[in-house]
């Protein structure tokens, strides 16, 4: 099974009020010597997934000199804002991933880019190392909306940055939204979301806005205060109605909703793919659904993740999770990572509460078939969640049904067991 391959660079222009990632603004000085450390990881990605307990499966294409090299099918740099490097340290992230991974002719390769920044430069950077895909974090297409949060762009030049994409044959483009923001209301959330279907991208992405203190906008929202426009936020019940007006008008415009927050055109659909119709292209994100679907991955750089199937599986590891530190200090100075095994119980629980995300839903005989004696646990939580309207059935699979979407991680919750829970909250 191809791997999926995630590379984080967590620089910024600025720091969006709203962000709650491992990412900041930095001096320039500070890209060159973390380039080079992501691109010493990325050699060295054998020996740590053999220390953290993971196993790496060789996909059999061949490099030039004879090596089994193991495949790869994405290749995802996030952060922070990717497209602030400079293009020789963008290639040089690439070339290293090439010299030690095999990446498919038909690999998926995304890079998230903030508006106002894709010169033509920028562009011709991404077509030479290979992109096939850009995702944008336009968050709204209102420029009051977008600049209360720190964001830099304008409408006009995320429509401008759209078309020379596409004039440069790069058409798999994504558009963050999210719901909200300060300043935002109906008639403005509509506002975006016609420029969404106008721009005719084949994917957009909306997240309702996360209070939590792990930002600042976040943070004085608790605390009921008036600094980064938080007096201007919407309410939380304005919010969700925003979400379900997203999916309907999404749906409606062909767009289908796939995973609680993502959305894909069917191929070829109002959208020039530059394929012939017999080569059709899945516009769903093929790196996001590894994770959902548990397919193994590796991450690079500060906050990455990774998931690998156990070298040596049992009831007590199937698989391993390890992350490297959330801080650039720590991750410069090489801090251990944290390393998690999965157990057969766990990895049942993850089904769920990750498979559950998608719109298709769990098909649920093959995890009792797994499950064995235990299938009754989640027997009762299945038919507790059908009873309350949180999940809906159809033969034998399960999903989320509209009320289950917006009250997503008390449905997952309820999936984790209570030994589970209480290892958590350790």
């Amino acid at each position: 099974m191809p791997l999926g391959l995630y590379i984080s660079v967590p620089f910024c222009r600025t720091k969006c009020s709203y962000c709650n990632f491992a990412s900041d603004v930095f001096s320039k000085s500070a890209y060159e010597n973390y380039v080079r450390r992501v691109i010493e990881d990325i050699g060295c990605a054998r020996a740590t997934a053999a220390e953290c307990g993971g196993r790496l499966d060789v996909g059999g294409a061949l490099d030039v000199g004879g090596t089994l090299h193991e495949a790869v099918d994405s290749i995802y740099l996030g952060g922070g804002t990717p497209s602030i490097l400079e293009a020789a340290q963008l290639l040089r992230i690439f070339g290293a991933v090439r010299e030690q991974f095999a990446v498919t002719r038909d690999a998926e390769i995304t890079v998230e880019c903030a508006p106002g920044t894709l010169t033509d430069a920028m562009i011709e950077t991404l077509l030479r190392a290979g992109v096939n895909r850009v995702s944008l974090g336009v968050q709204s297409f209102v420029d009051r909306e977008a600049q209360s949060v720190g964001r830099l762009h304008t409408r006009s030049a995320v429509i401008d940055e759209i078309a020379r994409l596409r004039q440069s044959g790069l058409d798999n483009i994504n558009i963050d939204l999210i719901a909200g923001l300060p300043h935002q209301t109906a008639e403005s959330w509509t506002f975006s979301l016609k420029e969404v279907i106008a721009m005719g991208a084949p994917h957009a992405s909306v997240y309702m806005l996360e209070v939590d203190e792990d930002s600042r906008l976040g943070r004085e929202l608790i605390a009921g205060g008036t600094r980064y426009h938080a007096h201007f936020v919407p309410e939380e019940a304005a919010t969700a109605d925003f979400y379900v007006q997203a999916c309907e008008t999404l749906n409606e415009a062909g767009i289908a909703q796939y995973e609680i927050s993502n959305f894909a055109r069917a191929a070829h659909d109002g959208v020039n793919s530059g394929e012939s119709d017999s080569a059709a292209v899945n516009w769903e994100s093929r790196h996001n659904l590894k994770y959902w679907t548990r397919q193994p991955y590796l991450g690079f750089g500060v906050d990455a993740h990774s998931m690998l199937h156990a070298a040596h599986e049992s009831a007590a590891c199937e698989a391993v999770r390890f992350a490297t530190p959330d801080s650039l200090d720590a991750y410069m100075n090489r801090a251990p990572r944290a390393v998690t095994a999965v157990s057969r119980r766990a990895a049942i629980e993850e089904i769920f509460f990750l498979g559950l995300r998608l719109n298709h839903g769990i098909e649920l005989d093959p995890v009792r078939a797994r499950l064995g004696g235990d299938a009754a646990a989640y027997d009762s939580v299945v038919a507790e969640c059908l009873r309350d309207g949180l999940l809906e059935k159809r033969e034998s699979v399960v999903s989320l049904t509209a009320r289950g979407r917006l009250l997503s991680n008390e449905v997952f919750a309820r999936f984790l067991l209570e030994e589970t829970k209480t290892a958590v909250s350790r």
